[in-house]
């Protein structure tokens, strides 16, 4: 029996490939970053500043970079894709995104590159996909101690990496997960 390749998490596979083209580009020497980045401060009368606070998602530093934040991405993300639906977890991601980036402009004079949040996101929001009224899954607390924790414990560390946006996307995806339903099953 034959068995054929499916495209079975458009908004999953979709993120991933641009991710991957835009590093691939860069790569080759075409450095698109700074639309794909958010700076310390906005120009409310530039349009590009808009767009990276969604855009900032889909650019990536360098191979490392992708890699570490696509693992978890096609690991959790089919998984709730499927159970939230296409269009429920691309708002999610927009939300996400939109969300990190206006705080990081907000809080840090520092820029703002790669989908650790919606990494983190997916990551607390797969801890209570089981969720039922009135319980709190103990999966979704041992998550939010060992990832968020681990979070706060490095932000004092002098690194690259924005560790805020990690813990606001995991913020993000506990709210979505306490608030938004499944898809319905049929």
């Amino acid at each position: 029996m034959l068995m054929k390749i499916q495209y079975n998490a458009p908004v999953v596979l979709t993120f991933a490939f641009i991710c991957t083209f835009l590093v691939a580009l860069q790569g080759m020497g075409i450095n698109l970053m700074p639309l794909f980045s958010v700076s310390g401060t906005m120009d409310v009368t530039n349009p590009l500043d808009f767009f990276r606070l969604f855009s900032h998602v889909l650019g990536h530093g360098d191979w490392g970079h992708l890699l570490n934040n696509l693992t978890f991405i096609l690991l959790l993300g089919p998984i709730l894709e499927e159970k939230y639906g296409s269009s429920g977890l691309l708002m999610m991601m927009f939300i996400t995104a939109f969300v990190t980036g206006v705080l990081n402009i907000f809080f840090f004079s520092s820029g703002l590159l790669g989908a650790s949040g919606i990494v983190f996101m997916m990551i607390l929001l797969s801890s209570i996909v089981n969720l039922q009224r009135g319980r709190i899954p103990l999966t979704f607390v041992l998550v939010v101690v060992l990832f968020l924790g681990k979070e706060f414990i490095s932000m004092f560390q002098n690194n690259n990496i924005s560790e805020f946006a990690h813990i606001i996307g995991g913020i993000c995806g506990a709210v979505f997960g306490f608030n938004f339903r499944r898809r319905p099953t049929y």
